[in-house]
């Protein structure tokens, strides 16, 4: 009983905790949709990857959202055609490189005000090298999941590639007869107007234009009604993540983490494995960190507040929704390498 009870306290917790975060993700997930044309923040992006990737991972100071709220609004992006390099720097950057982070990073480290721009500084380095090293996937749709890639807008070096032979070209303008025949036709406003989404994000960019030429009233209604069905389907998937995460929490006694605190290496594996189990919000996570500060190392503490709002089992349930499960992988491998590299360093150069 005493364990159900933790187990319980834990999760109402968890979700109480993000469920605000979550909220305004989708808020501003919706907004985006319905009251900013978002392909002039994607064409202002720089081409070349390394800095849509180092751009990606700023966004963050503009839409300040945790891990929580950062899903909805990458998704957006995601299918306005963003580049890889930008969606991915943003997915993984958010939720520290903001404005409400840094403040709250830095209330619980005031003693220690490198902590907040090691973290910020390693965090920016993170996103934009994995971001970077996904901006060779020219085409992200192999990586999403279907009804993402569905309605993603396609960048124009994917369509160069995937450009259909003259005679498949003929054989498509042939049965454009039949639209209704066509995979992928759905209808926008009235059913004598049928629309074929063809990946080339023709369909996506004239939802696009129709929102924003909708009078402000029916905008804000229909924005609305966006953010609840949103918040249906992450919510749903939020409590399974908080669910899993408490489970495993009070399964894990804590003291066999804690034993490893004192090694230069052993220290950080533990601090990532807790910030992965326990998915506290970036918002918050480092007054949890604070806690252990006088028992771990200082690169461990680092590993603690750059890989949990990166990677933690309520973010992996959220990303479920938009990546599929070898994507996420690949995040999830990569952020690990590359903090723990980070962050050995800085326990190296401290002892």
């Amino acid at each position: 009983m005493t364990h159900l009870n933790a187990t319980l306290t834990l999760f109402f917790s968890l979700l109480v905790e993000a469920i605000p975060f979550l909220l305004i993700g989708v808020l501003f997930s919706s907004a985006l949709l319905f009251f900013v044309d978002e392909r002039k923040l994607v064409a202002a992006i720089p081409k070349h990857p390394l800095l849509a990737a180092l751009a990606g991972s700023l966004i963050g100071f503009l839409f300040p959202v945790c891990e929580c709220g950062n899903v909805p609004v990458a998704r957006r992006l995601i299918i306005q055609g963003a580049p890889a390099a930008m969606a991915i720097g943003f997915l993984l950057a958010a939720p520290v490189v903001n404005p409400v982070v840094f403040w709250a990073t830095w209330v619980a480290f005031r003693d220690q005000p490198e902590m907040v721009f090691l973290r910020i500084g390693f965090s920016l380095l993170i996103a934009t090298l994995i971001g970077w090293v996904f901006s060779s996937q020219t085409d992200l749709r192999p990586l999403m999941q279907p009804a993402v890639a569905r309605a993603m807008l396609v960048p124009q070096a994917a369509r160069r590639a995937h450009r259909p032979s003259r005679a498949t070209s003929t054989s498509s303008a042939a049965g454009l007869d039949s639209p209704l025949l066509q995979s992928g036709t759905f209808f926008l406003g009235q059913s004598n107007q049928p629309l074929q989404f063809d990946g080339s994000g023709q369909a996506a960019a004239m939802m696009v234009d129709a929102n924003l030429s909708r009078p402000v009233p029916e905008r804000l209604r229909l924005m609305m009604d966006n953010v609840i069905q949103e918040l249906r389907e992450l919510g749903g998937i939020l409590i399974i993540g908080s669910a899993i995460a408490a489970i495993v929490q009070v399964a894990v006694p804590r003291e066999m983490i804690l034993s490893l605190g004192q090694g230069t290496v052993s220290s950080i594996v533990a601090m990532m494995t807790l910030a992965a189990v326990v998915s506290i919000c970036s918002t918050v996570d480092a007054f949890f960190a604070l806690s252990f500060a006088s028992t771990f190392t200082t690169g461990s503490l680092l590993a603690f507040l750059i890989f949990g709002p990166m990677i933690d089992l309520k973010n992996f349930a959220l990303l479920v929704t938009v990546f599929r499960p070898r994507a996420i992988v690949y995040i999830f491998v990569l952020a690990g390498q590359l903090t723990f590299l980070v962050t050995l360093l800085i326990n190296l150069y401290v002892s």
